[in-house]
Formats: structure tokens, C-alpha cells, sequence
């Protein structure tokens, strides 16, 4: 009889909610809308079956509800709710990546600013630059100078080499397309043939200011240029001119400061796809770093251009496109993993960069490489040469090529990225709106450990899952 009872109360205990193998696993994120009282009497009425696990104690710390330390992954929304009541902000725990935790999604969300920045950007006459982005290109290059900075990108996954199966054959043929087709090239010119060498030598041993008054868009040509001239398929693209991208979330290192940058503006998009972009941009401009900004009225940019002169030039060059490249590339992919499509983008070619002083180019092409849960950054040589060699012969290799990413590569691009945000579920069926979107404030410098956190990311998680279902 003693028998017969307790394989009774076994089978109970069995069929008891808290014991289920789902309720026994680690809540995710999307157990916010769980009733937190429920969950601690179902708790109690079982406490006598289940035995204690030493790993869910936790210690007091002063950014948890009720000074108790809580797994981002653990966060009820009564929790939230009522640490904004008492401290008026988000908790900064809930958005950065904790050991084991970097498999979440949230954070991709929109970063408020801080207030101090907001104000001191403010105070400014113009909203496009700061005090710092005026600071001398000396300053703006001091960290890539040591050939260290490129074995510091390889340890957060990012490298200056093509990985081992290199680009997609498509790429490849792209690439070949943009180097072969022929352009129209601007008429009266330092790049004329009665003038080009005269030119160049002029050149030698000047400093960047210099290089890029006289040539730099002989070589890369500017996108707002000629959408101006009549090139109406480039009014949606904006540039930035030595302008930090301070409203973009930091890989490694400095902010990138690229002497030339093109993206797109927000008439690149429609107002349903801003509204999906919203979560992971802000709804404001210039109130919000995002993965998905380099400055707050550049998106997904896919093309930098720096000019160094002097000894060692072009490789401290290379160093600051790749760091602004990576980011560039790590967008994409995350909007790309957001709607579990990551496959499609794997060793494509998602952005261009451009190194070159008064006489000499390199071409490369940056793309990810993703592994189940890692993703790894790399660049493909497209060219390298000396466009003063043969009296001139390729001087116009550089801008034919940047032309033509503009009218072919460039609307594909953007075909792409598109095609991925129609299929960001709304903020409500992610289980966030708008007021519970949890945007950190005082975020706009992230801890160390967050700096590498998209090379770890994974789709299979609950957020990507809840994306998933909604799709459904």
C-alpha cells in the first residue's frame, strides 16, 4: 500500500507544472509577461520535490529590482517596471552581455544616449559635427599606427586577411563586373592627360589635406556629386566627410572617423520599414546608438575612403577601413541573423573600403564568415596598383570601379536589406512596444565586454525564436 502511494505522489509531482522539463528550464526572455507571483507559489507548493540549485543564488547588487542580481534572462516585466519607478531609468544589467547570455538578441535594441552627450551636442551650432570631430588627423590616426591594432581586431574576430574559403563565386563575379565595365569620367581635370603627371609630381611629399583636395574624388567619386548631376538613383545615399560615427555601438577601439563615408539616408526607406526599424534605431535621430547607424543619419553604411601619406601610409590606412568595415559588415549580419536568413550572407561581400595617397590604391571588399554560433570578419583584395605607372594608364581604375558599385552593386544591396526588414516582426509580437522597448540610458559607451559580442551571437535563441513565431 505504502508502495501504491508513493508511485501516486510521483506521478502528481510529474504532472505538476513546476517540474515539467519546460518549466524546469532557464526562463527567457520572453517569460516577461509571466505573473512573478505565480510563479513563486507554484514554487512553493513544490518545494518540497525539487532539490536546490546553488547556481540560481544570487548576490545583492545595486542594479537589480529589490538588490537582488538577476539574470538579464531572468527580468519579469513587474521587475522592470518597478525599477524605472524607483531609479527613472532602464537597468544597464538588463542590456549588457553577461557569461552565457550573449545567445539573447536584446542587444541589438537602440541605445539611448546619455544626457551629457545630448547636451554638449546640443550646445553646438551645427548637429554634424562635434568638438572631437575636429580633433587633427594626427589625433583621429594615433591608435591604428601600431601594426598590434591588427592582432587586437584578430582576437575579437576580425581580420585583416581573406579567411580560408574566401568569397561566395558570385562575389567574385560581381567584383570582376565592377572592375570591367566601363564609365564615363569627368571632363577637365588634374587626371587630363596633358596635366596628370605635372599633377602627381606636385603630390609628392605633401600631407592628406593636400591629397584629398586635389584628387581624392578623382578616385572615389562622390555619391551626393552625382545624385546632384542627375544620377537620381543616388539621391537615397548620404556621405559623411571626416565625421565621427558616433551614433553607431563600438567593435573595438576608437570611433570610427572615416575620411569618406557612404550609406543610406531614411528616404532609402519606406515608413513601414522605419517603423520595423524603429526598436533597433530610436524614433528620434541623433538620440540613439545602433548597430545599424554610423552617424545618425547614416544607415547600414557600405563604403569608406581614407587617405594617408607618408611611411607606412596605406597600412594604417587598411587598419581604419577595416575597423569601419567591420562594423558596416556586423549590421548586416545582425539584421540578417534578427530574421534568421544569415545563411544567405555568409562570405558575401557586404561592404567596400578604399586606401590610397597621391599615387597608389587598394580596393577591398569586407565580408563575414558565419559558423553556426560564430561569426568572424574578413576583406578580399579586389585591386592594389599604382595608378601613376604607364603614364597613367589605370587613373581612372579606382573611379570607374566606385561608379559602379554605385549603379550596380549598390541597388541590389539595398534590395537586400530591404527584403530583410519587411520580415522584422512588429515590436508587439516580439513581446516590446514602443514604451516597453527597454532603450538603456547611459549606454552609449558599452563595457568591454560587449565590444565582441556579435562574433558570438547565435540565432537560436528566444528572441530570434518569438521572431520566428511571429512570422509564422
Amino acid at each position: 500500500m505504502k508502495g501504491e502511494q508513493q508511485e501516486h505522489r510521483s506521478k502528481l509531482c510529474s504532472k505538476s507544472p513546476c517540474l515539467s522539463d519546460k518549466q524546469a528550464s532557464t526562463p527567457q526572455p520572453g517569460d516577461l509577461v509571466q505573473d512573478t507571483n505565480q510563479n513563486q507559489k507554484r514554487k512553493q507548493s513544490c518545494e518540497d520535490q525539487t532539490a536546490p540549485n546553488p547556481k540560481q543564488r544570487h548576490r545583492p547588487t545595486k542594479d537589480t529590482p529589490g538588490g537582488e542580481q538577476v539574470d538579464k534572462t531572468l527580468w519579469k516585466r513587474t521587475d522592470l517596471v518597478k525599477f524605472w519607478s524607483k531609479y527613472r531609468r532602464w537597468p544597464k544589467r538588463y542590456f549588457e552581455a553577461q557569461p552565457g547570455q550573449t545567445e539573447t538578441m536584446s542587444h541589438l535594441l537602440a541605445r539611448q544616449k546619455s544626457t551629457t552627450i545630448l547636451r554638449r551636442k546640443n550646445s553646438n551650432s551645427s548637429l554634424n559635427s562635434t568638438p572631437s570631430d575636429q580633433d587633427s588627423r594626427d589625433g583621429k590616426s594615433a591608435k591604428y599606427r601600431s601594426p598590434g591594432y591588427e592582432t587586437v581586431l584578430a582576437t575579437k574576430g576580425s581580420f585583416m586577411a581573406e579567411s580560408e574559403l574566401g568569397i561566395t563565386d558570385s562575389s567574385k563575379a560581381m567584383c570582376n563586373r565592377l572592375l570591367d565595365k566601363k564609365q564615363a569620367t569627368p571632363k577637365d581635370t588634374l587626371f587630363e592627360d596633358d596635366r596628370f603627371q605635372k599633377a602627381c609630381q606636385k603630390l609628392q611629399g605633401k600631407n592628406e589635406p593636400r591629397v584629398i583636395k586635389d584628387i581624392a574624388r578623382l578616385i572615389v567619386p562622390s555619391a551626393e556629386d552625382l545624385a546632384t548631376h542627375g544620377a537620381k538613383h543616388l539621391d537615397h545615399l548620404v556621405e559623411s566627410v571626416s565625421e565621427s560615427w558616433r551614433s553607431s555601438i563600438a567593435f573595438y577601439g576608437p570611433i570610427p572617423q572615416p575620411d569618406y563615408a557612404v550609406g543610406f539616408a531614411r528616404s532609402a526607406f519606406t515608413a513601414t520599414q522605419l517603423k520595423s526599424l524603429e526598436l533597433f534605431i530610436g524614433e528620434i535621430p541623433n538620440t540613439c546608438d545602433s548597430y545599424f547607424l554610423g552617424t545618425f543619419y547614416m544607415h547600414f553604411p557600405f563604403l569608406t575612403c581614407e587617405v594617408k601619406c607618408g611611411a607606412s601610409a596605406l597600412d594604417i590606412a587598411d587598419r581604419q577601413n577595416t575597423h569601419s568595415m567591420t562594423l558596416a559588415v556586423r549590421a548586416v549580419v545582425e539584421l540578417f541573423k534578427l530574421v534568421e536568413r544569415e545563411k544567405e550572407i555568409n562570405r558575401e561581400i557586404l561592404a567596400f573600403s578604399v586606401s590610397h595617397d597621391y599615387s597608389s590604391v587598394r580596393i577591398y571588399g569586407h565580408y563575414a564568415v558565419i559558423e553556426s554560433s560564430k561569426t568572424t570578419f574578413h576583406r578580399h583584395p579586389v585591386r592594389k596598383f599604382d595608378f601613376t605607372e604607364l603614364e597613367g594608364k589605370e587613373k581612372w581604375t579606382a573611379y570607374a570601379f566606385i561608379k559602379n558599385l554605385y549603379d550596380i552593386w549598390m541597388p541590389d544591396h539595398l534590395e537586400r536589406l530591404c527584403s530583410a526588414i519587411d520580415e522584422i516582426p512588429s515590436g508587439e509580437d516580439l513581446g516590446l512596444s514602443n514604451a516597453e522597448s527597454f532603450v538603456a540610458e547611459d549606454c552609449s559607451q558599452p563595457s568591454q565586454a560587449s565590444f565582441s559580442v556579435s562574433a558570438e551571437v547565435t540565432p537560436n535563441t528566444s528572441f530570434t525564436q518569438r521572431a520566428k513565431r511571429a512570422r509564422k
